[in-house]
């Protein structure tokens, strides 16, 4: 906890925030860390987006870098060939196009979190720059030559697949990643390397081939951080079974703000204190905020509009609080089709003919058991068309009505949306 008698070194502040696992030699990191140094994170293009599961990577680069050291953000293109080993299964391979793609979109998602000017400016890199390079020749004689087959076997996401069985493609993943490290060390002074606690196996393996390199006194470092769980053991990072991608094409600003909106109270606080860039007693204020009055959600919100901002920026988060607003608690005439189509995007869709009855809709779309039902909840005033409210059992809904001759929206009660599409 942080006190007004002493400040936390940066170390500390990490370990705070929950932010440490597993360190290699921590009182040689702490001493390390006093002076400028370069770090590095990676990152394989498995896909063209990463999710909101790769933000406390992406954000401890960045406080690294607000802390006065040089963060490189290595993009796997050549790793991202093969794949990290799964706890169960074989990764299905892409192909170097794939990889080359999904590359490119992940280094411009990197490039909004990090800074490229300055003393310490951030660095990109792609591993395919060296080790697309290497011959079959060379990766055997310089590199395997050093790996003990013992020594890899003990490593627990080699160990995790013995028994369902592992490929030689996966099971070298290992020595890639080491790889990486020592032509960073070589080429930037790469001294540390940060990841997920999943992460410690490939770590300690990128210290080793350094070492076995470069000789036993050169001083380099890893470190981890605890996997983000959710406090009811559902996975972090989706939301109805959808991944939360950081690509504003895939998530839009809105489901992004929603996301963190609806995060229980029970995590809120873990997630500020690994996710939010605030400081210490800023948090300490909104846990405070978050026990004392849930109601207020203050810490949610806190959240929610930092890292939207981050993600989509501040035309993206204004759009996201306006739909969010207007959607909860006015009516949706003031938003516009585009805002609806961002809006509504997750809710649920009934497609149904031109000109049929409202109370036919209802039943068709599962608002209401029966047409009497249907009636009834027209009569009790309950339904809204395109935000204006029904008064008639008799209405119909009209192609020519509908939003770009698309879609209408039924509302039922104060938060109930469903999208009819003609």
């Amino acid at each position: 906890m942080p006190s007004k008698e002493k400040e936390m070194n940066f170390i500390e502040e990490l370990q705070w925030r929950g932010l440490v696992k597993d360190v290699t030699d921590f009182d040689g990191l702490t001493e390390t860390l006093k002076s400028q140094t370069t770090i590095y994170c990676g990152f394989d293009p498995t896909a063209d987006s990463l999710h909101v599961g790769h933000l406390q990577q992406i954000l401890l680069l960045k406080r690294y870098q607000m802390a006065g050291h040089k963060p490189i953000a290595l993009c796997g293109g050549f790793t991202g060939m093969i794949g990290d080993p799964r706890p169960t299964t074989e990764r299905k391979l892409l192909t170097l196009d794939e990889v080359t793609h999904n590359a490119a979109c992940i280094k411009e998602q990197i490039a909004h979190f990090l800074s490229f000017e300055g003393d310490n400016a951030a660095i990109m890199e792609n591993n395919y720059n060296w080790c697309g390079q290497m011959t079959l020749l060379d990766f055997l004689r310089d590199y395997g030559k050093l790996f003990n087959v013992s020594y890899m076997l003990s490593k627990d996401t080699i160990k995790k697949r013995l028994d369902s069985g592992i490929s030689y493609t996966e099971f070298s993943y290992t020595i890639l990643q080491a790889i990486d490290w020592l032509n960073l060390f070589e080429k930037y002074n790469c001294r540390i390397q940060i990841g997920g606690s999943d992460q410690w196996g490939n770590l300690t393996s990128g210290m080793e081939l350094i070492r076995k390199v470069k000789g036993d006194n050169v001083n380099v470092f890893g470190i981890t951080s605890p996997l983000i769980t959710k406090s009811d053991g559902s996975k972090f990072g989706k939301s109805e079974g959808k991944n939360i991608w950081l690509d504003p094409a895939k998530t839009n600003a809105y489901e992004f703000y929603q996301f963190w909106i609806n995060t229980p109270d029970a995590d809120i606080v873990d997630y500020l204190k690994r996710l939010s860039l605030r400081t210490p007693e800023e948090i300490m204020e909104l846990e405070k905020s978050t026990i004392e009055h849930p109601e207020l959600r203050a810490g949610q919100k806190a959240l929610a509009e930092e890292l939207t901002r981050l993600v989509h920026g501040e035309k993206g988060l204004a759009k996201a609080i306006k739909i969010t607003e207007t959607l909860f608690k006015g009516s949706i005439s003031e938003l516009t089709v585009e805002e609806l189509r961002e809006g509504l995007n997750g809710a649920e869709k009934c497609a149904v003919e031109d000109g049929i009855t409202l109370i036919d809709a209802l039943v068709k779309a599962g608002v209401s058991k029966s047409k009497g039902d249907a009636r009834k909840l027209i009569q009790q005033g309950s339904i809204q068309v395109n935000g204006v409210k029904a008064d008639s059992i008799e209405t119909t809904l009209l192609k020519s009505d509908a939003y770009d001759n698309e879609f209408s929206i039924i509302k039922k009660g104060k938060k109930n949306y469903i999208v009819v599409t003609f």
